[in-house]
């Protein structure tokens, strides 16, 4: 059956309400809880670190999937993994090194994606897709929530699975950024296996019901 996982992105929760909008993830229909960290050099935006990594971990109940949009990644990889991080995802352009971050994740016990910036050819991959569990396409610049989605992403995502499929990778596709209720489904039938979305739920009066739509 094909996959169809939903990833509400925290990074558009209410702050001053966090324990209740996990909650409340953890009572709906989502899949996974999406972190979004940003250190402000790799992307122009400061997001959030391990005082609230902690937090989340104290209240989730669901798969914890981290996107680290930061410069050295392998640093920090083991301390999120700490931190209840299920799988840690680092951007292409941001390692020097990838295949041995990939492997460090890993040997800690957590799942490893690659996330590739809407610039960065798919072709790039072929090297490590066969080492990965997921390989994420950003459909927007990161740095930023609630921005406009890039149509090119729809060929990216066939270029991924068809190298995916050539190299008898396992790995998951996931897509964030401007996904919402108008392109989710198109998204899932050109091949994603998982959409990060943030505004797109939270910004709604009834986010539990959101997500149960983003699926069908």
């Amino acid at each position: 059956m094909k996959t169809k996982l939903i990833a509400p992105s925290l990074l558009s929760a209410d702050f001053g309400n966090l324990q209740r909008d996990i909650e409340m993830l953890n009572n709906s229909q989502a899949d996974w809880l999406h972190i979004d960290v940003m250190d402000g050099r790799f992307v122009p935006n400061i997001s959030f670190g391990f005082p609230v990594m902690k937090t989340i971990q104290q209240h989730a109940k669901k798969f914890v999937d981290v996107h680290l949009m930061i410069v050295e990644p392998e640093k920090y990889v083991e301390e999120f993994i700490d931190y209840g991080a299920n799988l840690v995802s680092v951007h292409y352009e941001a390692c020097t090194h990838l295949h041995r971050t990939i492997n460090l994740i890993q040997s800690k016990g957590a799942k490893a994606g690659v996330v590739l910036n809407p610039s960065t050819p798919v072709l790039m991959l072929e090297d490590i897709i066969a080492d990965v569990d997921l390989v994420l396409l950003m459909s927007v610049n990161p740095g930023f929530g609630g921005q406009k989605f890039i149509e090119n992403t729809y060929k990216k995502i066939a270029e991924t699975k068809d190298l995916i499929l050539s190299n008898n990778s396992t790995a998951l596709i996931q897509v964030d950024g401007g996904v919402n209720l108008d392109n989710a489904s198109k998204l899932f039938e050109a091949g994603a296996d998982v959409l990060v979305a943030g505004n797109a739920v939270f910004s709604t009066e009834n986010p539990e019901r959101t997500i149960e739509l983003l699926k069908i």
